[in-house]
């Protein structure tokens, strides 16, 4: 039958074959990933720990090493050479900075963190992949020049191209196709069709009645109102919602060593879900996202929205322990740029926190520039291990009412302050009393001593913990994980930022004035300036003359439709990241982007109503000879569901899915809250809603979301990779969680047919929007009849046969290809 190909047994073949990611040597020239990991993690190690003694830059260099160039790495020094690439254990470099050798030690003086050990045995481990040449001294940034790179020319919308289509992306795609001797696939047919595009729109399967309602419609128009009536549902909010959360590294826990839930981020994440499904433009999607808080309101329901949608910036990882000065807020704000610069620009900001960019033109003065608009920016605190109460989170409610509210607030915590110090001091004057009475001896006074002390210690607990009680109470009023304007006295203040030497927050170089990265244009703050700035930043990077923005956001969309980019490397449009493919639609879709006032939902039709999105993924051989990867498009590729589909189809199969908007999360009262770096949260969340509505945590992925790629909440992610494990085939067979949606699914399908053929009918209809050839009912039925078989010699009483043996054959087809892949 067609679905006997079964994804467990193509499953279980990758147990006996090479794993996905194994570790060996790099090519000569580094990939996109192993430069990035470089850069990020390795050259600032080497740069802050390292370079003083062992580059050019040393008065002298020690042990004959240098470690600022790739080749003097691979030579070593008067020690021997320094790595063995892939054999952490082996390789020089590793000992010393393990320090387990008293006689090897790098750096001599203190260690390195842990992780940043493990990030160098890592890199060994992959091979030692290391981009830079062998020059080590300081390049100036030819901006001029720079300007020259494809991403950074201003975009211009190009003269469509003449090939006879009537949409313009068909156009382009038929003249590269022509280009290359290559023929384009035929039509798709309309069952795939309608799947493809409703699990691309909204990550659901099409009902029964959608695609028969698809079919018999003749008209010209027919697919027209299908994307029509697919962008009008909420389902599309929740899944390109979805998309955008993946870029941010949506999370509802904090991230820091005791990882503390944040009850409030969700409204964060159904702002965002609610923006795509009203089609907010994009570039005040954007706007709203970083300025939020500054933006002028119709009311106050729109005022709290703009607050809520700032949920972006607080939604920035957290570090450390400590809620004083000690607090390592500048590791915020590298990831806040880091994901800024990714996700907004498609560039790899952060390389330039420690030096100048060594690729892309960004220079460190640019970072800097940069950083002073977020530590110009108050970020909540959602409680750490050391202080374990929320901070600074932004009132929902009028800005009078919070007033009155906080200054009754702040009158009874300084009343039970000074409860605590009159009765410490009442401790120090009893234990005195004891101490006196000790020394003479009398021992009347010392038991009435000892008595007034146990009071005086008893009592002070009590009002210890009515003060610690009273700080966890919840606000009488609902907040936002939201950010506001920067305290203006203080240590910390609005206003420019120092360069951080080497990266170095405790070295600190030159003031920097807040501007745009003078590749992008160089916009400085209006002198006048009194705030963050956050507002004319986010000006910058909507502006349609900065030539990435739109750029890289029609990428993106394109990428979710097509399973790739026209670029490929989605969140890096620098000179490491891959050239467009057709660079002339690109920017053709960056300008009709910017003309259709941002608009996501007209970006949508335009592609999905473009022969190129709607031809089938037929394969050609003698397309194949040409184009093995399909760069060019001459067909469509086949991809699996990504885990939120799979698992809403599963439910949504068993009649089980929730469709109604996810809340809050059922986190532990905050007054209970005690989590430490040692005992940090974890829980999971069972629910059958969305999946986009599933608590996602940073410390501990969900493990359905783990097994099945799902999104890195510790890191942006711009494309969701595709592994194919034993263990997903073994889930599929064994979880609970599929076993009872097996359950509702046999008793749905055994309720609605009379009889075996009329279920096996009704199953393949809600599973794979078809109905079942002839043979596969035939091994269907006698699937069913041997299952009853085996099961009424195991014991299994007559009257549950049926159902058991349906519950089988459910299980049996959630592991088909044709379940978990689109055509």
């Amino acid at each position: 039958m067609r679905t006997q190909f079964h994804w467990f047994a193509f499953s279980f073949l990758a147990f006996a074959s090479p794993i996905q990611g194994e570790d060996k040597p790099p090519p000569a020239k580094p990939s996109p990933e192993h430069v990035e990991f470089f850069e990020k993690k390795i050259r600032p190690v080497l740069v802050k720990h390292c370079y003083s003694c062992h580059s050019a830059e040393a008065k002298k260099v020690k042990g004959e090493l240098r470690l600022d160039t790739r080749e003097a790495v691979l030579k070593g020094g008067s020690s021997g050479p320094l790595l063995v690439p892939g054999d952490p254990a082996k390789s020089l470099l590793i000992q010393a900075v393990r320090h387990a050798d008293p006689s090897l030690k790098m750096p001599p003086d203190v260690k390195l963190k842990s992780e940043e050990i493990a990030d160098l045995e890592a890199w060994v481990k992959m091979g030692a992949p290391d981009p830079r040449d062998g020059a080590s001294g300081a390049k100036k940034i030819d901006f001029a020049k720079a300007k020259e790179f494809w991403s950074f020319r201003p975009v211009a919308r190009p003269e469509v191209l003449k090939a006879g289509a009537a949409n313009p992306i068909d156009n382009f795609i038929r003249a590269k196709l022509d280009a290359k001797g290559l023929k384009p696939a035929p039509p798709a047919d309309k069952r795939a069709l309608i799947r493809r595009a409703t699990f691309d729109l909204t990550g659901l399967p099409p009902t029964p009645e959608e695609i028969e309602a698809f079919l018999k419609d003749n008209s010209p128009e027919a697919f027209a109102k299908v994307v029509d009536r697919l962008l009008a549902s909420p389902a599309y909010g929740e899944r390109w919602g979805r998309h955008w959360l993946d870029l941010v590294r949506y999370a509802d826990t904090a991230g820091d060593n005791s990882d503390y839930p944040i009850p409030q981020i969700f409204r964060y994440r159904n702002w965002v879900i609610e923006a795509f499904n009203r089609d907010l433009p994009y570039d005040e999607f954007v706007r709203q996202q970083l300025a939020g808080d500054l933006l002028p309101s119709q009311n106050e329901a729109d005022r709290q929205a703009k607050l809520i949608a700032t949920g972006y910036l607080a939604n920035t990882k957290r570090f450390g322990s400590y809620e004083d000065e000690r607090y390592p807020w500048y590791l915020t704000y590298e990831d806040q740029i880091d994901n800024l610069g990714r996700t907004f620009l498609g560039l790899t900001i952060n390389c330039a926190r420690c030096h100048d960019h060594k690729f892309d033109p960004i220079s460190q003065h640019d970072y800097y520039a940069l950083y002073g608009f977020f530590s110009s920016t108050r970020y909540p605190r959602p409680g750490i291990e050391l202080d374990k109460v929320q901070r600074d989170f932004v009132p929902l409610v009028e800005p009078e009412d919070v007033e009155i509210i906080e200054l009754t607030r702040q009158a009874n915590t300084t009343r039970l302050q000074k409860d605590v110090e009159i009765q410490e001091r009442l401790k120090s004057i009893a234990e005195k009393q004891l101490e006196t009475a000790k020394r003479l001896g009398e021992k009347e006074m010392i038991a009435e001593a000892t008595k007034e002390l146990e009071q005086a210690v008893a009592k002070l607990k009590v009002v210890k913990k009515e003060r610690d009680e009273f700080a966890k109470q919840p606000l009488p009023f609902e907040t936002a994980y939201a950010v506001a304007e920067g305290k203006t006295e203080g240590k910390k203040k609005v206003g420019n930022a120092c360069v951080q030497i080497k990266g170095d927050p405790e070295r600190l170089g030159p003031e920097v004035p807040r501007r745009f990265p003078s590749i992008l244009g160089g916009q400085t703050l209006p002198a006048a300036t009194m705030g963050s700035g956050r507002l004319e930043l986010a000006n910058w990077i909507v502006d349609a003359k900065n030539p990435l923005t739109a750029r890289v956001m029609v990428n993106r969309v394109w990428q979710y439709h097509f399973g790739k980019g026209i670029v490929r490397t989605a969140s890096n449009f620098g000179i490491l990241g891959q050239p467009p493919t057709h660079p002339e639609l690109l920017d053709y879709l960056a300008a009709r982007f910017v003309e259709d006032k941002w608009s996501m939902k007209s970006m949508h039709r335009l592609i999905m109503l473009s022969r190129t999105y709607q031809q089938s993924s037929r394969d050609d051989e003698a397309g194949t000879k040409i184009d093995v990867a399909n760069e060019y498009l001459w067909r469509f590729d086949k991809h699996r569901l990504d885990a939120e589909s799979i698992r809403d189809s599963l439910l949504a199969a068993a009649g089980n899915l929730d469709r109604s908007p996810g809340g809050a999360h059922p986190f532990p009262a905050m007054s209970t809250w005690n989590f430490t770096q040692h005992h940090p949260f974890k829980a999971v969340y069972e629910t059958n809603k969305r999946s986009v509505y599933v608590m996602a945590q940073r410390f501990q992925r969900h493990p359905f979301f783990a097994l099945f790629d799902g999104a890195d909440t510790n890191a942006s992610t711009d494309r969701r990779l595709t592994s194919t494990t034993p263990l997903q085939a073994l889930y599929l067979m064994n979880d609970p969680f599929v076993h009872a949606q097996a359950k509702k699914f046999a008793e749905r399908v055994c309720g609605e047919g009379k009889d075996d053929a009329a279920r096996i009918n009704r199953a393949y209809v809600l599973l794979f929007g078809r109905t079942p050839t002839a043979d596969e009912v035939t091994t269907a039925t006698d699937y069913l009849a041997k299952v009853s078989d085996k099961l009424r010699a195991g014991g299994t009483p007559m009257e549950q046969l049926p159902a058991k043996a349906w519950e089988s054959l459910a299980r049996a087809l959630f592991l088909s290809n044709e379940f978990v892949y689109l055509d």
